[in-house]
């Protein structure tokens, strides 16, 4: 019918169209539903076309998205109905409306039943595609047998068994006990000799489906699909109407020869050779031609012969012509099928015989590289990888490291992983090695692990002819304007060892070694400080009898950091200081470090158990690891003034993987820390190693490193724990609750947490009795927090708790806290955090204690906010024009012009982006009210994910602004928007109780285009 024969319904479509915005279009729905409800009540006034046209309706509001919860009986009386017209409405609506588990259904099942054994072929197609869309157990156990009489049976018309065996195929993929395999295995042999293309279509989807959940029961379906391909490849008795673009039925072709896959292998000779006649055919017809529809159906074709050629490990011919045309395909303009070309041939490399085939095509390899696609670029890095060994390695390496400068920054860390891994892997000498793994720290520093430049120690360390030549290339590196704070580590622990080896060499005496790595002292970060003093202790060992400017310069260091805050810069400036003075018994206490035992690289093991896992399996198993580690932290259940816990599986005991690896990490030059004193490092490691997180591909980088030194924090040394906020550096966050206490705390909670959120070390709160302070430490996805517990009197505080709240984006694991904190007496508690994914919620700390009558509990919100896992970062013009391009529209990039904002400078806003760890990039935007800033997220879920932002304010209204953000993840985008916003806006916003994030995709819902109109849809049917 059409749907100008239902005036009714044509009118509401047109006033839902006119609606001028969604209010409209909510208000005319609502009074509609009104309007149907109260017609349904007095069904018994209802002609069949009314009920149709009320149900039509009730459709077309649900397709616009609202809840339609009544009405349902109505829709499925009309699946009763006699005539055609109702019957059609009855099915297409409750295919829509219910599901599997709706009870009305229950209600339906005789009369479908009736539809599907009765003669009508219309009515059976119909019963047919209801029981196919809804599926379900029920239907499957009620109805499976007459859909497979439908099926094998004689009579029936070819289009009634097509959707006989699609609908067969749902109910088996929902249910698979309603194919018996004893009894259908011959039945499904003799579909296959069907001549009907539609029917043999649809009978390989449901074989398909047979043979990947149990290949063995049908054999004898294995020459009747040869026989098939035998016929399409030769084009017999092909109907017209089932050739495309000359091409008989390609995806009877591809159906095909997926089902042959999921047999191991073919025994019979004759039908071997058979199907490698009809591959080859396959592979030698096959060509790029400018028709698109055309090249997408032979190229389905091709693409799927050449999968099943790799899985019959065919004859070494075949092999060798499929590398050939796949390295034709890798050469052409269309980027599509040079993906598949490149996927391809990643395959192939599986097959050890074609790897030095494949060689020939690798400089056209190396050019997809440089292709405008990043995923190509990506199937090149994989195909570079695999077909790389010792006769190309140096090629190989050389190119890649060429690439990293102008890689994206998604696939910096896991290029930088793979070359450090072939470097290993293949390197000719060690010498080349050290120089390659040099030259990536000096390109790609912010994206190299710890764990290769610990990997470079130890083989320097295992090899005397090696130590004076990487000394000597560490000391040329020293020399650039710019190091990178990793290069700065491997050098200054190789001249620490090995500098006297060079002391005949210009610019490398003791003296002159001090002062090149001295100077870069102001510009490390904390995790560096350790490694740096003990190279200095390490040159005064070498300079024995000592020189004594040389040692007056090194113990004004050494007593500068006696002083320092941080407990482990602190002990080991003390211990290197006494023992300086120790004269020439320093030279057997401070001795070379001993070899280290032979043991194979954690970046190759990693390496090898993951070459045959994408990045997703790589990502379960990670978190798998991590469901494996010890868990410390029970917190509380008890929702507390609005606060709402994390769900159940949050509060039970919360695990983090160990941060430390002692696989990875080479001994600190001979000294670690044995309770307070100091002791020589067994090189051996332990008996069983921590789990090994940091050797993924595409893992993230190591927060620890050598022993003994911690983790890289904020570079301001000179905060203590009782430094003050400014204004400026408070962040616009409320208290969780009222304090209702009789004790009152000292100063303003709030202003305590909003300064901790900017800075790393201070005070969180503070009362007559005790004093908590905060050191905290933050290195991409994971942080270390120090609670100072601190008894400020004469008594002890007795009944100490310290329970976390974590929101379930945040892993958290704090060390036991004791249940009394003696008399004026400080307790150290270390909580470690590892962030998941990007959000915005908040962990509490509910803290109690006791003191005398005083029973005081606290409930603090702890600094682990979203811009600790920001690192700034600096992009050039053309790197930032190229990415913010590559990020087209939402959920990516979002838009929003935000009013009510603190009326600021320009260079106040660029500063308060700064102390948000959002690098300001100044002048990629022409326009001076502008500002555009850079800076990269860390978490398990997003790795390092590049961030890009641009405010555009007004001049002459300083309280509103234009605001853009994009990344590659649309949670993080939306996320950083509405963080951004939260510091800009005059009004603070109120803490938000642990949630899920709020997806991105929620926008205001706009009409829907013309082209999408359910209206446009439904006419379609009518």
């Amino acid at each position: 019918m059409a749907l100008s024969g239902m005036r009714g319904l044509s009118v509401f479509i047109s006033d839902i169209r006119n609606c001028q915005n969604k209010e409209q279009e909510r208000l005319r729905v609502d009074k509609e539903l009104g309007n149907i409800r109260t017609r349904f009540k007095n069904e018994k006034g209802l002609s069949p076309y009314e009920k149709k046209k009320y149900v039509w309706k009730m459709l077309y509001i649900y397709m616009l998205g609202y809840d339609v919860d009544f009405g349902h009986m109505e829709a499925v009386s009309l699946i009763s109905a006699p005539k055609y017209p109702e019957k059609q409405v009855g099915y297409i609506v409750t295919s829509c409306l219910l599901n599997e588990h709706h009870d009305f259904l229950r209600l339906a099942i005789n009369t479908v039943r009736n539809d599907i054994i009765g003669r009508n072929e219309t009515f059976q197609c119909l019963a047919l595609t209801l029981v196919g869309n809804i599926g379900g157990r029920e239907f499957a156990e009620s109805l499976a047998p007459d859909v497979q009489k439908l099926l094998i049976s004689s009579s029936c018309r070819p289009l009634v068994r097509k959707k006989a065996a699609l609908c067969l195929l749902r109910l088996f993929r929902k249910n698979p006990d309603v194919v018996n395999v004893d009894g259908w295995s011959d039945r499904m042999a003799q579909l296959l000799d069907e001549r009907d293309l539609g029917v043999l279509t649809s009978s390989m989807s449901l074989l398909v489906a047979l043979v990947a959940n149990n290949h063995e029961a049908y054999w004898s379906c294995l020459p009747k699909c040869v026989k098939t391909l035998e016929r399409l490849a030769r084009n017999q008795d092909v109907p017209q109407e089932y050739t495309y673009y000359g091409i008989p039925s390609p995806w009877l072709q591809v159906k095909t020869m997926r089902a042959l896959q999921y047999f191991p292998t073919i025994e019979d000779p004759n039908t071997r050779r058979s199907l490698f006649e009809v591959l080859q055919r396959i592979l030698m017809g096959t060509d790029v031609v400018k028709n698109v529809n055309k090249n997408n159906a032979s190229h389905a074709v091709l693409f799927e012969a050449l999968a099943l050629v790799m899985h019959l490990d065919a004859e070494k011919e075949m092999m060798s012509q499929c590398v050939a045309l796949l390295g034709k395909f890798i050469a052409v303009r269309e980027p599509n099928i040079r993906y598949l070309g490149l996927e391809n041939m990643t395959r192939m490399l599986m097959v050890t015989d074609v790897q030095d085939i494949i060689k020939r095509h690798q400089a056209q390899i190396v050019t997809s590289l440089k292709d405008p696609d990043i995923s190509i670029r990506r199937r090149a890095l994989d195909l570079l990888y695999g077909m790389c060994d010792v006769s190309n390695a140096k090629d190989i390496v050389e190119e890649l490291l060429q690439y990293l400068s102008s890689a994206d920054f998604a696939m910096r860390e896991e290029l930088s992983l793979k070359i450090a891994i072939l470097s290993e892997k293949f390197a000719p000498d060690l010498s080349w090695y050290v120089d390659v793994i040099l030259q990536l720290i000096d390109k790609a520093g912010d994206f190299v692990s710890d764990d290769i430049w610990f990997r470079v120690v130890q083989f320097v360390t295992n090899n005397e002819d090696l130590q004076p030549y990487a000394a000597l290339k560490a000391r040329e590196y020293l020399d650039k304007p710019a190091v990178h704070e990793t290069m700065l580590k491997v050098s200054a622990y190789l001249l620490g060892e090995y500098s006297h080896l060079l002391a005949r060499r210009p610019g490398c005496s003791p003296k002159e070694i001090f002062s090149i790595i001295h100077e870069k002292l102001p510009t490390v970060s904390t995790s560096t400080i350790p490694i740096l003093l003990s190279t200095y202790a390490k040159i005064l060992m070498h300079t024995q009898p000592p020189d004594p400017e040389l040692q007056s310069q090194i113990w004004v260091i050494f007593n500068k950091y006696g002083s320092c805050i941080e407990v482990e810069i602190q002990q080991r400036a003390v211990e290197y200081f006494e023992l300086s003075k120790k004269g020439a018994a320093l030279v057997d206490i401070l001795a070379e470090m001993p070899k280290f035992p032979e043991r194979q690289s954690a970046l190759i093991k990693k390496a090898e158990t993951s070459e045959a896992d994408t990045a997703e399996q790589s990502a379960i198993k990670l978190r798998a690891q991590q469901q494996m580690s010890n868990a410390l932290v029970v917190t509380d259940q008890r929702p507390s003034n609005g606060i709402t816990p994390a769900p159940a599986s949050q509060l039970g005991l919360v695990k983090v993987p160990s941060m430390t690896n002692a696989d990875h990490n080479p001994p600190d030059q001979g000294l670690t820390q044995a309770n307070g004193a100091l002791a020589v490092v067994d090189p051996q490691p332990p008996a069983t190693p921590s789990p090994d997180l940091i050797g993924d591909l595409l893992g993230t980088l190591a927060i620890e490193g050598p022993p003994g030194t911690p983790p890289q924090p904020e570079k301001d040394l000179s905060s203590g724990l009782d430094s003050a906020p400014t204004a400026d550096e408070a962040l616009a966050i409320t208290p969780v609750e009222e304090q209702a206490n009789t004790v009152q705390p000292i100063g303003n909670i709030a202003e305590r947490f909003q300064a901790l959120c900017l800075k790393d070390s201070g005070v969180l709160y503070e009362d007559p009795y005790i004093q908590i302070g905060i050191k905290a430490e933050w290195r991409a996805h994971r942080g270390r927090l120090v609670l100072f517990l601190g008894n400020k009197n004469t008594s002890p505080l007795v009944s100490v708790r310290a329970v976390i709240l974590p929101p379930a984006h945040l892993k958290m694991e704090l060390s036991l806290v004791p249940e009394t904190i003696p008399p004026r007496a400080q307790v150290q508690c270390p909580l470690e955090v590892v962030n998941l994914r990007p959000s915005r919620d908040l962990a509490v700390l509910d803290f109690g204690y006791k003191f005398a009558t005083h029973m005081v509990n606290v409930k603090l919100r702890l600094p682990a906010v979203f811009n600790k896992f920001l690192q700034p970062i600096q992009v050039s013009g053309e790197e930032f024009f190229v990415q913010w391009r590559s990020l087209s529209g939402p959920p990516l990039k979002l838009q929003e012009v935000v009013r009510g904002v603190r009326p600021m400078p320009l260079a106040e806003m660029a500063n308060l982006f700064n102390s948000l760890r959002l690098s300001v990039c100044p002048g990629l935007d022409p326009n001076p009210n502008n500002l555009v800033a850079s800076t990269t997220f860390y978490s398990e879920s997003t790795q390092a994910m590049l961030c890009l932002m641009r405010i555009e304010t007004d001049p002459a209204d300083r309280t509103q602004l234009r605001m853009t953000v994009a990344s590659g993840d649309p949670i993080l985008t939306f996320e950083l928007k509405e963080f951004i916003k939260e510091q800009l806006v005059t009004i603070p916003i109120a803490p938000r109780a642990p949630a899920a994030a709020v997806p991105p995709q929620t926008q205001p819902i706009s009409s829907p285009p013309a082209t999408t109109d359910p209206g446009a849809l439904l006419a379609g049917l009518l």
